[in-house]
């Protein structure tokens, strides 16, 4: 039997995750919606345990018609959670706890009443903290493989939103932070199996952990993207000398993602700032949404040409599949204290074929190094990410062998039509 074929032992899977867009959200599945419509797939029994508060949108969340989950596959139960506001906040906090609280409650009062199937899996994401800690109780007590997905460095993020110099905040992280570093070592300690979107967050979490936790190696599945959205990327003229490799057309430039103070966006606007001065013709499209979108709109209309920087906003998906696929080059715009690997992004713009313009040091950058997908800049250095894209609009066959070199990263690496079901099968592996 091929990895990719249906399991032949249908389970039960539970899969506890509040944040990702659930079906009839508008976005493309992320990373969880991806996992449950592959295992359906593959004959499980599948439900997927989330919050009745969009993480992304701030508002309440619609129940998912029937119709929809009988489309998809598997079953959605929303779990009553009290809104906030900021992903910063104490509001968000008490959230959490309400998800893990109500999820522990709701799941037992449903396999009590017979409404659903004793799990033989429980994969729950971290963060936050309260689910994966609600499924370990709930793992236990229905004898069950507890599995939990590693998707950020929690909370270890936190540290840089502590107040004052660096000294002060490291003094302050183990006061402030050491209780949530020890419920994360005894949850890790308890799972039978660890999963994690990048080799970074895992080797970070289980720096830690005893000797004998630590022989378990987790399983890494990056967050991926789905390929076949995107044409492949223009190839360079063999027969073209590299010294006559000039286009006339402006370079195109995407940022994707959030608009928010963690990503590096300053610098990518006083880039295009000194662009224009020095007569250098780059387009920079920004797609996405974020308390700085007001911001950066007005900002942009600031800027002289010959550059230019345009603020979609938030896009359907097809017209941000389509603006990718013009684009030369996508900007990992994104500032190395938020302690972030591999974002979405990243996947998305290999699967474009765009080169990877990148301020993050680490995983990403070694697999950008290692596909020749693209060139580093310095976070938070204007005239590093000027130097780097005049360098990308002065050599475009330079630019070509990169956006090839960037497909093929994204072809090796996060290719969700292979690589989610590999991770399928590693959770098929775990109930024997």
């Amino acid at each position: 039997m091929s990895r990719f074929d249906p399991s032949p032992h249908p389970l039960s899977i539970w899969v506890v995750n509040p944040f990702d867009d659930v079906p009839g959200e508008g976005l493309p599945p992320l990373r969880f919606w991806t996992l449950c419509r592959v295992l359906a797939g593959r004959g499980h029994d599948v439900t997927w345990w989330t919050a009745d508060w969009s993480h992304r949108r701030k508002a309440p969340r619609r129940p998912v018609p029937r119709l929809v989950e009988e489309e998809e596959g598997f079953g959605i139960r929303m779990v009553p959670v009290k809104p906030y506001r900021g992903n910063v906040s104490l509001s968000r906090l008490r959230s959490h706890r309400d998800f893990g609280r109500n999820l522990e409650r709701e799941a037992t009062a449903a396999v009590a009443s017979g409404k659903l199937e004793r799990p033989d899996i429980v994969l729950a994401s971290l963060p936050p903290l309260e689910g994966p800690e609600a499924a370990a109780r709930l793992a236990r007590r229905l004898d069950a493989v507890l599995v939990v997905d590693l998707m950020d460095l929690w909370p270890e993020t936190f540290e840089r939103l502590l107040p004052g110099p660096e000294w002060l905040r490291r003094m302050l992280a183990p006061l402030l932070l050491g209780g949530m570093l020890r419920r994360r070592r005894v949850l890790l300690e308890s799972a039978d199996g660890i999963s994690s979107a990048t080799r970074a967050y895992a080797e970070a979490a289980l720096r830690d952990l005893p000797a004998v936790a630590r022989e378990r190696p987790p399983y890494v599945c990056h967050l991926g993207a789905y390929l076949a959205e995107y044409p492949e990327p223009p190839r360079p003229d063999p027969l073209e000398v590299p010294s006559t490799a000039v286009d006339p057309r402006p370079l195109a430039c995407v940022y994707a993602g959030s608009l928010e103070q963690g990503q590096d966006l300053d610098t990518v606007f006083s880039a295009a700032r000194r662009l224009s001065a020095a007569g250098t013709a780059v387009d920079i499209h920004v797609a996405g949404t974020g308390k700085l979108e007001s911001k950066l709109k007005a900002d942009a209309a600031t800027i002289p040409r010959p550059s230019r920087v345009v603020v979609h906003g938030l896009l359907p998906r097809g017209a941000y599949a389509k603006l990718l696929s013009e684009c030369d080059v996508g900007l990992v715009a994104v500032k190395p204290e938020s302690l972030v690997a591999v974002p979405y992004k990243a996947c998305d713009y290999a699967a474009a074929g765009l080169a990877l313009v990148n301020a993050l040091p680490g995983e990403l950058a070694d697999l950008i190094d290692a596909h020749r997908a693209g060139l580093p800049y310095v976070a938070g250095d204007p005239q590093s990410l000027a130097d780097v894209l005049t360098t990308l609009a002065a050599d475009r066959r330079l630019l070509l062998e990169l956006r090839q070199g960037a497909r093929r990263l994204a072809e090796d690496a996060f290719d969700r039509e292979q690589t989610y079901p590999r991770f399928a099968h590693w959770l098929e592996s775990l109930a024997g």
